[in-house]
């Protein structure tokens, strides 16, 4: 189809779900593929083609966009048994929004090349509330057709898209830089509120005073509720930075650089992980520093 306007959005998490619905409502024919059964109902409800397997839905696009959570799980809808790649046709292109190491980025590319689909090195940032708006900032390299195949659904997903040059892996290196901060600032946030408790202090007053304040950050403002309304359901689980702290201090070791910040923020993630909070919100940082100080957080809802 030759004005690309046909989609599949491969893995309909809260932000895969959101940017199935942005593009459905761009007017793009958007059709996409889960895993979880609940999830493929809840795009049906929408008014949203499901499919059993990324095969089916990627072979009747050209435009897939893979929202998963991982290089494993990318290769394996990508090229693994009912794999996109092998089901598209030559031209259209893969918008991999998964956010993983540059050198998978380019292995994947590479691979897609081998079948004449084009690869879009794009994650993705801004939260499910964003996704779900069509205002997410996607970092995003790789060669200008791919870029030019890709455009309307970027147009539909993203407020804000760099163009980040031709080679795929630029994208993923910026979206680690992103996640090195990121990491770094919830851990510091769940550190000072639990801090905050520490002293008596109300923490709720500590939330209103700091986020009109210098030491306010993003993650602060974003997480901390979760904390004061004692509600560790996921929005991001502990899990995801356990992964990408992870990545990243693999591509600081390799660079012989001391990313020590990310190291300390990647144990404490780490150690969530090991009391079973892996699957938990990542503000759970906060429940694990209030466990070890034997201080109270707002009781869990």
């Amino acid at each position: 189809m030759d004005d690309r306007r046909s989609a599949a959005v491969i893995g309909l998490g809260s932000m895969g779900a959101g940017m199935a619905r942005a593009l459905h409502r761009s007017g793009i024919r958007t059709a996409g593929t889960d895993v979880n059964a609940k999830a493929l109902q809840a795009m049906e409800r929408d008014g949203i083609a499901t499919h059993r397997t990324p095969a089916e839905a990627a072979g009747m696009a050209d435009i897939a966009i893979v929202v998963v959570v991982n290089a494993a799980q990318v290769e394996a809808v990508l090229f693994g048994e009912d794999g996109a790649v092998p089901a598209m046709q030559p031209g259209s292109v893969v918008v991999c929004c998964a956010t993983i190491a540059p050198e998978r980025a380019k292995g994947f590319a590479a691979r897609a090349g081998e079948h004449g689909i084009l690869y879009l090195d794009a994650p993705i940032s801004g939260g499910a509330e964003k996704a779900a708006a069509g205002k997410l900032t996607v970092m995003a390299s790789g060669p200008r057709q791919a870029f030019d195949a890709a455009a309307p659904a970027l147009k539909a997903m993203a407020e804000t898209v760099y163009d980040l040059g031709a080679d795929v892996g630029i994208g993923s290196s910026f979206k680690m830089v992103n996640q090195h901060l990121a990491g770094i600032h919830i851990a510091a946030a769940c550190e000072a509120i639990t801090f905050a408790r520490s002293l008596g202090l109300d923490i709720a007053k500590v939330f209103e005073v700091i986020t009109k304040s210098a030491g306010n950050s993003w993650m602060f403002e974003n997480r901390i509720p979760h904390v004061l309304a004692g509600d560790y359901s996921p929005k991001s689980s502990v899990s995801i930075f356990t992964k990408d702290l992870g990545i990243v201090s693999d591509m600081a070791r390799a660079n012989k650089f001391p990313a020590s910040m990310a190291g300390t923020a990647l144990q404490l993630f780490l150690m969530c992980e090991a009391v079973g909070m892996g699957a938990d919100d990542d503000a759970s940082v906060a429940r694990l520093l209030a466990g070890i100080c034997k201080l109270d957080l707002p009781p869990e809802a």
